[in-house]
């Protein structure tokens, strides 16, 4: 394996859906990055910044039964998979960004090992509580207990920090500058194994 997994984690309402589609823009040819494209339990919104593959929850096992995940993980009742082609991607030298979780960081890192890049993007607490107050999806009491929960899942030490607090197009910039200039892994695996987190935690 001679490429790196980003993979992209942090609270609700941080904003990663946003900056990893403003990232996805300016992506190009040339910066030899592969966006992994989610597979969830959930319906697709039109116009929403994620345009991941929806699955139903029975389709989803029948993929995990044929390992198709290089990761899979559960969260707030919906399930999550990455597919196990970034493994080729990463065997062929190239980066791959991924939309992830904190609470499948160990896992993540049990499979990818010295591969394996940890971008967590986040914000302050009320900068969080009002993008999902505006989002009109939760009651505010819905909003303090996912932010309580989220403050309670175990912390791991990231790769790169990125507050994401202003104007997006700051954190895209250094994110795209992280991707196109990482040197490449000091390790090397035979083989990528296919991790599953199977205990359900917030993003």
């Amino acid at each position: 394996m001679s490429g790196h997994l980003w993979l992209v984690v942090g609270p609700s309402g941080a904003g990663k859906d946003t900056v990893l589609a403003g990232l996805a823009a300016r992506l190009t040819p040339q910066d030899g990055v592969m966006i992994a494209r989610r597979i969830i339990t959930r319906p697709c919104q039109p116009g929403g910044a994620e345009q991941h593959l929806s699955v139903t929850p029975e389709a989803f096992a029948r993929l995990e039964a044929a390992e198709a995940f290089a990761l899979s993980w559960v969260s707030h009742g919906l399930q999550y998979g990455i597919g196990a082609e970034v493994r080729s991607w990463l065997a062929a030298g190239l980066s791959v960004l991924a939309n992830g979780s904190r609470a499948a960081l160990p896992q993540a890192r049990a499979a990818f090992g010295p591969a394996l890049r940890v971008v967590e993007i986040t914000a302050p607490t009320e900068v969080l509580a009002a993008r999902l107050a505006a989002r009109g999806r939760e009651s505010a009491g819905d909003i303090d207990a996912r932010l309580a929960r989220t403050a309670e899942l175990p912390r791991d030490t990231p790769d790169l920090v990125i507050q994401n607090d202003t104007a997006p197009e700051a954190a895209i910039a250094r994110l795209h500058t992280a991707l196109t200039t990482a040197p490449a892994p000091t390790a090397k695996k035979d083989r990528v194994s296919s991790v599953t987190l199977t205990r359900e935690a917030p993003l």
